[in-house]
């Protein structure tokens, strides 16, 4: 099993700016000193707990700065995109990655973002799947283009001068391009089918309940089953809120602390959800009481914590309760305390994967 690292990124209210951006550059290049196998980040315009509005320019930054770490975008929503915009700044950072980008695409997630784009009634899971068809044809051949979509309809041909190299769209470093995931978190996700069909990486949420994941797999295999294909669980990505103390007893102090990063982020999405009218998508397991539901008991059940030993052990159990994911993705909080959350990373790295990986020896990560 692999380890990565997601960033959506999430800061509490109030934050500087600037301090918080640090924190998140020195968090991926801690990741990259720990041998995280890959780093994502999110993208959202107008949220003031997540102010990285480009994953592009955030991961173009951060080339530089690691070494060995794979730098995703997790993700860049492209219904807001022009196409040729977006294919032309995803090859940029391509190159500037040294061919380290992963392209996660999505059609976003946050309401603000969808009403100041006045997108509120678009059909942006058919804008992305229009665009990135739109931005592979642009990357896998030369023009004239005249490439026609649902949603933009790409030309060049007047302008077309290849002895002066004008009209000549940059291609990505990595062959035919960029490896694709998708982001996916409701029960019986139709993500999940789209990822089968277009042979995306899925990356399952953290937000939700590991019985949400268990229908994720299940979604997958039913939709590969009628491709006739085999699933692979190593293309599969779970997140999960992680947190690693030298102790059961000190872990579960952290997390719990009144007004710290995991109770702080799971009273926002409680909040969040419960404006949404979607409260009932936090249930920790498929039988539970909406009415019972709390910020308290969704952080309690949705946050893996303990020592090194405990977090292996759940993790392990996760993993057979849910399906055979290749890669585990620790979600990023907010540093409160950044000594133990240094620590966390180093732990999870250095003690409970390999302790993770040595019990999972040789098994595969395909369906039985």
């Amino acid at each position: 099993m692999q380890l990565s690292f997601f960033m959506m990124p999430l800061h509490s209210v109030g934050r500087d700016y600037p301090t918080a951006l640090d924190e998140d550059i020195e968090a991926f290049k801690l990741a990259d000193e720990l041998g995280f196998a890959e780093g994502f980040v999110g993208e959202h315009y107008s949220a003031e707990i997540e102010q990285i509005s480009s994953p592009l320019m955030f991961l173009a930054h951060m080339a530089s700065q690691t070494k060995r770490i794979k730098l995703g975008t997790g993700v860049i929503t492209l219904p807001l995109y022009h196409p040729v915009m977006a294919a032309a700044h995803i090859a940029l950072a391509d190159h500037l990655t040294r061919g380290r980008l992963i392209l996660g695409i999505g059609t976003g997630g946050l309401g603000s973002d969808f009403e100041v784009f006045n997108m509120e009634n678009a059909d942006r899971t058919a804008m992305m799947l229009d665009s990135i068809d739109i931005i592979k044809k642009i990357w896998t051949s030369d023009p004239p283009y005249d490439i026609p979509g649902k949603f933009w309809d790409i030309k060049l041909s007047k302008m077309y001068w290849p002895d002066l190299g004008v009209g000549i769209m940059p291609k990505p470093l990595t062959k035919p391009h960029p490896p694709l995931a998708v982001s996916v978190s409701s029960p019986y996700s139709s993500s999940m089918r789209m990822a089968a069909r277009h042979d995306f990486m899925p990356i399952s949420a953290n937000f939700v309940a590991s019985w949400v994941v268990k229908t994720h797999w299940e979604t997958y295999c039913d939709e590969m089953a009628k491709l006739g294909k085999t699933p692979d669980g190593s293309k599969w990505r779970v997140a999960r809120s992680i947190f690693v103390a030298d102790t059961d007893e000190a872990a579960a102090r952290h997390v719990k602390t009144p007004g710290g990063a995991f109770s702080w982020y799971y009273d926002y999405m409680y909040q969040v959800y419960e404006r949404m009218g979607a409260g009932a998508l936090l249930a920790p397991f498929r039988d539970t009481d909406p009415a019972t539901i709390t910020p308290e008991l969704v952080r309690d059940n949705f946050v893996i914590y303990g020592s090194p030993e405990t977090v292996a052990r759940k993790i392990l159990e996760l993993r057979e309760e849910v399906g055979p994911f290749g890669t585990l993705m620790m979600t990023s909080h907010e540093w409160d305390d950044k000594p133990a959350m240094r620590r966390s990373m180093e732990l999870l790295a250095r003690r409970v994967m390999p302790a993770v990986n040595a019990e999972l020896g040789d098994v595969p990560a395909i369906a039985v």
